[in-house]
């Protein structure tokens, strides 16, 4: 017999929400929410689908998730349909099995426990933050929900967010910050031409490349005890031609930094284009911050997870900043202690993505402890 926490995974699992498409899986939460007496509001934005859910007063406490997915990939390769929550050798498999429709489902499992535990005897507010925008662009999701929760002059102390931090065990890993990411577009100019008359055109690629050593070679910090050091990585290189017998008019180059808010963003860019100007390149160049760091001191928030899992698992958790960005940055913002912690993610985004089952009771449990710890 399932528990009911595999239960719920699998049913989220068996909707294909792929970003920014929700699919139904919010309303399975948002009933299970209003069976509680939460107040809930939908605040549903193009295609994303967010809702925004509390009961009680005081100091916040609150979840945070996405129901959405990255897509699957090739079908022919999965050993299971990632669609349908199959359970083999007590792993649930599935797209979204650990990112985090399981952190999701360990969520409102432990709020029903809780509540049913307690009876209902608790101080504070217990909140719940979900969208189905944060695989894909992030534009219509918690981005705008905090927007609004700002005009409401809405406060959240502490939010958990369950993305899968844990690497080898359940609550060995919890971020209590993440860094920024900016993306650039670099577009190197030259003059298109036959490649056997070299002398007659402008080679941007073969003009671009002691450019792009500098620039992959460059120190840009040392880091801190809290960031490792900003990273640069190029991500794609495009021409404009397709053809072996010409040179292009121009490449196109595509890269990321991954900064930790040592130096700021003015900073970085002036340093780009003073590195282009020493090559004396024709370019064109354009920034799209996608997420500042954040981090969260040492603190209430972080003690009670410590102690949580500690309770659970006989472990205390190793604090990170490491990794790509999450919806957690945008609750900084509101001043509020923010930490992750969820599934293990060895496949998370993979082939046959995976959870132990009991990954998920044991999740379930810490969320529960956390509650206690802050509420009661």
């Amino acid at each position: 017999m399932l528990s009911d926490i595999t239960k719920l995974t699998q049913e989220l699992v068996q909707i294909p929400s792929i970003s920014p498409y929700d699919k139904g899986c919010q309303k399975i939460l948002i009933d299970r929410l209003l069976k509680l007496d939460f107040n809930v509001e939908e605040i549903n934005i193009n295609n994303t689908n967010n809702f925004w859910a509390y009961k009680g007063s005081g100091k916040t406490f609150a979840f945070l998730g996405h129901t959405d997915v990255v897509p699957p990939g090739n079908l022919n390769l999965w050993n299971t349909h990632p669609f349908q929550g199959i359970i083999k050798n007590n792993c649930l498999y599935g797209r979204g099995a650990a990112d985090m429709k399981g952190s999701l489902a360990a969520m409102i499992i432990a709020i029903e426990r809780f509540f049913l535990k307690n009876h209902g005897l608790y101080k504070g507010r217990i909140a719940f933050l979900v969208t189905s925008d944060e695989e894909d662009k992030g534009i219509d999701g918690i981005a705008q929900v905090i927007n609004i929760l700002k005009e409401k002059k809405e406060k959240i102390d502490y939010c958990l967010v369950g993305e899968p931090t844990s690497t080898n065990y359940i609550g060995d890993i919890i971020k209590n910050g993440r860094r920024g990411s900016v993306n650039i577009e670099l577009v190197i100019k030259g003059i298109q031409g036959h490649i056997a008359y070299p002398h007659l055109s402008i080679n941007p690629i073969h003009k671009s490349l002691p450019f792009l050593v500098d620039l992959m070679n460059k120190e840009w910090d040392q880091g801190n005890h809290n960031f490792p050091p900003t990273m640069l990585q190029i991500s794609n290189i495009k021409v404009d031609t397709e053809k072996n017998n010409v040179t292009p008019g121009e490449i196109i180059i595509n890269f990321n930094l991954r900064t930790n808010g040592i130096r700021d963003i003015e900073d970085i860019k002036n340093n780009i284009q003073k590195l282009l100007s020493q090559y004396n390149l024709k370019y064109s160049i354009y920034y799209n911050i996608s997420a500042k760091p954040y981090f969260t001191k040492p603190g209430i928030l972080i003690d009670i997870v410590q102690q949580a899992v500690f309770k659970e698992t006989g472990n205390f958790p190793k604090n990170s900043t490491s990794g790509g960005t999450s919806d957690g940055r945008f609750l900084s913002d509101l001043g509020s202690e923010v930490i992750e912690l969820g599934l293990i993610n060895r496949t998370i985004h993979q082939i046959n993505e995976n959870v132990q089952l009991l990954d998920l009771k044991i999740l379930s449990r810490i969320y529960q402890n956390i509650l206690e710890l802050i509420m009661v």
